[in-house]
């Protein structure tokens, strides 16, 4: 499809959402309708880029040709595309094209490829593996996954969107590649967490500390965008600990599917549900390191 065949609605514009609207509106790629649970969220992005708010899945269908969803979790995935509700996405499924961008479970990504093909449009999967900056910049890490006429079709729009764009393979094994990217990013996380944690209880300077880390195998692409954040509690959420949780979640669910132990997978995925347990959920992953410097370790635990 050409830019100008797109006629895009969006599905969910919290901080990725909405920035991936802006990115393409500023393209020049019509963006005609968004929709939000949160409806003046919706409101006040449709008012900045001159387009509808929806007030109805069905009503944002309407007007367009291709629908991206980015939601949060499968709940919210099952409510949008629900086969027996009067307002779901499949009502207007016919002929349209549905791009779904969140990380979700891999049985579930197959669900919807198949419920969309059966009322007779396509579907097609690309999770991201980047943050809000990147969705804003269009410089996102997409993974795709469907069928690979699909994936020729949205391919314009993607590249909009990403800096690098991967087709997998069919449905659901992108979202099993990406469910072990952020698994393996977690638990990176976490481990610099205690790093850290245990450098300060040692009394070490923990700006020397990690630039030794940056020049040794202690090195990771977590260190370059979370150590800072870690040592001076600067959490501000470009991702959140709870979907942290959800996705270590997702990995750890995959592991038992196949028989897998995986026992630094499951300490993370405990260590974010923790987090999330205390309060903590919406501030940045870099905040687990929250539960790893002694003296806030303590604060926590009275805070439980």
């Amino acid at each position: 499809m050409a830019q100008s065949d797109f006629r895009l609605g969006i599905v969910g514009v919290g901080r990725m959402g909405a920035n991936m609207a802006r990115r393409l509106q500023e393209l020049h790629y019509p963006v005609v309708s968004v929709y939000d649970a949160d409806a003046p969220r919706a409101q006040a992005l449709a008012q900045e880029l001159g387009c509808a708010a929806a007030p109805t899945l069905v009503g944002l269908v309407e007007p367009a040709n291709t629908v991206l969803t980015v939601v949060s979790n499968d709940e919210a995935m099952r409510r949008i595309y629900a086969p027996g509700s009067a307002d779901s996405l499949l009502r207007q499924a016919t002929g349209r094209l549905f791009i779904n961008c969140a990380t979700l479970s891999p049985a579930l990504q197959r669900e919807v490829h198949t419920l969309v093909e059966q009322q007779g449009g396509q579907c097609l999967e690309a999770c991201m593996a980047s943050s809000i900056t990147q969705a804003r910049q269009g410089t996102l890490y997409l993974m795709c996954g469907g069928r690979p006429d699909v994936f020729e079709r949205a391919r314009p729009l993607l590249n909009a969107l990403s800096a690098h764009l991967r087709y997998i393979g069919p449905a659901g094994e992108a979202a099993e590649v990406k469910a072990l990217v952020n698994m393996v990013m977690n638990a990176n996380t976490a481990a610099l967490a205690e790093g850290l944690g245990l450098g300060s209880a040692l009394g070490l300077d923990l700006t020397m500390l990690r630039e030794v880390f940056s020049q040794t195998g202690a090195n990771s692409r977590v260190l370059e965008t979370d150590g800072e954040d870690m040592q001076h509690r600067a959490h501000e959420c470009y991702f959140s600990a709870a979907h942290a949780a959800k996705d270590s979640g997702i990995a750890c669910a995959l592991a038992e599917q196949v028989g897998l132990d995986l026992p630094l997978a499951t300490a993370t995925y405990e260590q974010y549900r923790r987090l999330v347990a205390i309060g903590k959920g919406e501030m940045d992953k870099s905040a687990v390191a929250e539960l790893t410097f002694k003296e806030r370790a303590t604060e926590s635990r009275t805070g439980e």
